[in-house]
This record gives structure tokens, sequence and C-alpha cells, in this order.
């Protein structure tokens, strides 16, 4: 039997109550929060040295892809493949498109699927346990993670410890599995020594786990199989099925399986784990000064303690507070305390009833590219910094209701502007008018800076009429 690993990393999710450092476009598993690497990085990177570890498969919304892609490439990671989902359907389709996959080329493939954004301390028991659920999953377990609690938290699901598993030390069935429970029970539950956090992490073998479902959920293994089965490769991508996939069920692999099926069992590890769900969980889990001040970026802190504070683009003066929370980015500030930590979703749910964008974006936006980050903006203008990569290019392009002005700040741009094609150097600039078709490349070595002032009477990024693009998108 094969004793290769597979890795399946779960790279969807927002992050809102990380707001305003997580948003749609740049969710928290995409940002450094915890290490200079993202947390999808450190995920990756966890599992990189241990024994019969294959090359990650990561399951991400197309909306990300080329996040995923860069920072992968970053740390020199060429992932086994990338599967996109055209909507989101929880993780247990996201974790059965992956089996599909894993089966067809390993028959006995099993799988160690993770969350992209979790974070794990201790490296070295997580691999231990992790090559013991690998054992269990291929003798027929579905193996899961509990976490072993350190105090009564509400904000975790729990699993109730059952019986040993003869012959595996460390190793239990699953009695059952309960919903985050009110204070007074997880007290009850901290108190009894048998339940465990419920971590979301599993040692599944592919195929045994593809039988459970069609056994729990046989609808949601049809529309998986044909969303599977109708996918096309597109660059380094697998893109699934749309009209199948969107017609899949959503729920959990909690709900879909690991409730119903006889075969889960669950190993208890103390491996220094959080799911950073929150600005408190990561208060608790950082480095902090003599007074529990957590404090990054240029910040200046007095008479204050246990706050968290987060500088990223100015200087945040805090005086004279106690477990606060203050958050700065370009465009937005957050300002709590941890007590309301977990309303800070709430502040994303009223940005998108107001339709307004801050949950949306940052001023600095990612493309396969590079980037574009906005610096003012006024009635019928907008002003953007660009950064295009060496060797990459935007689209052949055209825009019905704005003219562009570049200027080139460092680098030299290969712009085509209707039939013409020529060069444009540092501190020289170029014109491109309405309705011009245009295209902006850096066939350098060195990255590309330029500044964008934009004219006209529409301004939106959906002024944009692609005519050829490297990257494929519509």
């Amino acid at each position: 039997m094969s004793q290769a690993l597979y890795p399946v990393i779960l790279a969807g999710g927002s992050g809102s109550r990380l707001w305003p450092m997580s948003r749609q476009l740049l969710p928290k598993q995409f940002l450094p929060l915890v290490s200079e690497r993202t947390m999808l990085q450190d995920t990756v990177l966890r599992l990189a040295g241990m024994p019969g570890a294959r090359e990650p498969t990561v399951v991400s919304n197309n909306e990300h892809r080329f996040l995923v892609a860069e920072q992968l490439r970053e740390i020199g990671i060429k992932p086994l493949a990338q599967l996109l989902e055209p909507v989101g359907r929880n993780t247990a389709p996201a974790v059965a498109v992956a089996a599909l996959l894993l089966a067809e080329r390993d028959r006995d493939a099993v799988m160690i699927v993770l969350p992209a954004d979790h974070l794990i301390r201790d490296v070295e028991t997580f691999a231990a346990a992790v090559a013991s659920a690998a054992d269990l999953a291929r003798e027929g377990a579905l193996v899961t993670f509990g976490i072993a609690p350190d105090r009564p938290a509400t904000g975790y699901g729990y699993i109730a410890r059952g019986d040993p598993l003869a012959g595996r030390a460390g190793a239990f069935r699953v009695a059952r599995f309960v919903e985050k429970p009110d204070a007074a029970t997880a007290k009850g539950f901290v108190a009894s020594g048998g339940f465990y956090w419920n971590s979301g992490m599993f040692a599944l073998a592919a195929n045994h786990y593809l039988e459970e479902l069609g056994r729990h959920a046989p609808e949601m293994l049809k529309a998986c199989e044909a969303a599977w089965s109708k996918s096309v490769r597109d660059l380094d991508f697998v893109r699934l099925d749309a009209a199948s996939f969107s017609a899949c069920p959503s729920d959990s692999i909690d709900y879909a399986v690991m409730e119903r099926t006889t075969a889960a069992a669950v190993i208890p590890v103390d491996i220094g784990w959080s799911d950073v769900g929150s600005w408190t969980t990561l208060w608790e889990v950082g480095a902090k000064d003599q007074r529990g001040n957590l404090i990054r970026g240029d910040a200046h802190v007095q008479d204050s303690e246990n706050c968290y504070i987060r500088a990223e683009s100015r200087l945040v003066s805090v005086i004279g507070l106690r477990d606060a929370i203050v958050v700065e980015t370009a465009d937005a500030v957050l300002v709590t305390n941890g007590a309301h930590a977990q309303k800070v979703k709430d502040v994303v749910t009223h940005l998108d009833s107001s339709k307004r964008t801050e949950h949306v974006s940052h001023r600095r936006v990612y493309r396969p590219w590079g980037y574009y980050e906005s610096i003012d903006g006024g009635d019928r203008f907008q002003v953007k910094r660009i950064m295009v990569k060496p060797g990459a290019a935007l689209s052949l392009q055209m825009h019905h209701h704005r003219a562009e002005h570049w200027v080139v700040v460092s680098g030299t741009a290969r712009v085509t502007r209707g039939a013409e094609v020529y060069l444009v150097a540092e501190n020289q600039s170029t014109y491109i008018p309405i309705g011009e078709k245009h295209r902006l490349e850096n066939s350098g070595k060195v990255p590309l800076h330029l500044i964008e002032v934009q004219s006209g009477t529409y301004l939106g990024e959906d002024d944009i009429v692609r005519f050829e693009d490297l990257y494929k998108r519509g």
C-alpha cells in the first residue's frame, strides 16, 4: 500500500472577523498575520518536510487563483493541482473534488486535509500525529484531530471521546460531535477531560471518503463527480464545471460525513493550535511586551495594557487604553476591545448592505501581473500607482469612457497603443486616448513602477474590453 501523503489545503473563506485587514479579495489566509509569511505559506511549508508528503492540492475560489499561485511560487512550491470552485459549497464538496482528483492518480491516496488559515506552533508533535492519523486512515478510519482544550471556549465545536481504538495508543472512536456550547456547558466539557475542540483537520483515504459521502450524501457526491468529470484545465488551474458544482448541496464535512459515519476516529493533540478567528486570538498567540501589548508597525503606545495595536500605513498613537484593539489600514481603522472582537463581522455586514467597498478590497489590489494602488480620486479623475512584475503584461484592452496618462517612475515600459509599439523609460510619459487599444508590458528584469492618471466620465474597473490576455481573464 502506498505510503504517500497528499496534502489538501482548503483556501476558501472570508475571515470577516479580521476586518479591516482581511477582505473579500485578500482574506486572512493570504495575509502575514502571525509570521513574516502568509498563513497559506506557513500551512504548506508545515507539511513540506513530512515523510511521504507530496505536493499540495489547493482548493480555492476562482477569484483567488493568482494569489494562491503567486504565494506558492514565492516559497518554491509547485502544487500538484489548483482546484477552482466557481461558487463556495462548504468543506464537504471541496474535499470531495480533491479526493476524486487524487483517487485517479493513486487508488490508495491518503489525504491530510487542512484549512489554509490555522496556526500550529508545535510542528514536531503535529507531524507525529499526522503520521499516526495517516496509518489509521489506511486502515479505514476517517480521522479528525481533537485539540486538547486549555479553557472552556464557546467559539469552537467539541468532539466527545469514545472508546479507545484497539492497538492504537492515543486514538479513540468519536462518540459524538457537539455544536458550539454555552459557557456552562463548555466548562463541564473541559472539566470532564473527555472532550476536545473540533479543529477541522482530517486524515482520510480518498476512496473511503468518497464511499462514505456516497452513502450519506449521494446527491452531493453525484454533483461533485459531474463537476470533476466536466472540469477543464486552464493554464495551471483545474476549473470545476460551474453548472454541476453550483447544483451541489452546500454542507461541511462534519455534517455531511463525520457525524453520520461509523468510521470516525479522533486523535487528541496539544500542538499550539489556533484557528486565528479574531483579533483577540491574534493577541493571545502573539509575542507581547511587559505590559501585555502586542504591537505591529509604526505605533506609539503609552500607559496602556493588554492591547493589540497594528499600524499598516501611518503612525498610530494609543494612550491610556486597556484590552483595546486598534487596527489601521490605508482606508479604514478599527477600534474595539476584546469583549467585542467577535462583532467585527457586523461591520462587514454593514459595509456590504451600504454598498461600500472597504470590505471588498484594500487600496492596493493584486493582479497576476503585479498590483495597482489607488492614491487619489475625485469627480472625473483617478490616480493610481502601478507595479508590473518582470516579464508580465496587462491585457490588450480598451476603455469606452476614460483616457489614461502613464508616467514611468522606475523601469522601462513597453507600450502598445493602436498600431504603435514603443518604449517609455524612467521619467518619461505617454497618453492613451479614450477608445484606443493598448497594452502595458514589462519586458525588463526589474519591476516597473508608474503613475497612472485616469480621466473621463466613468472610471470603474468594469470599463475594460479585453482583446488578448496572458491570464485568460474575461
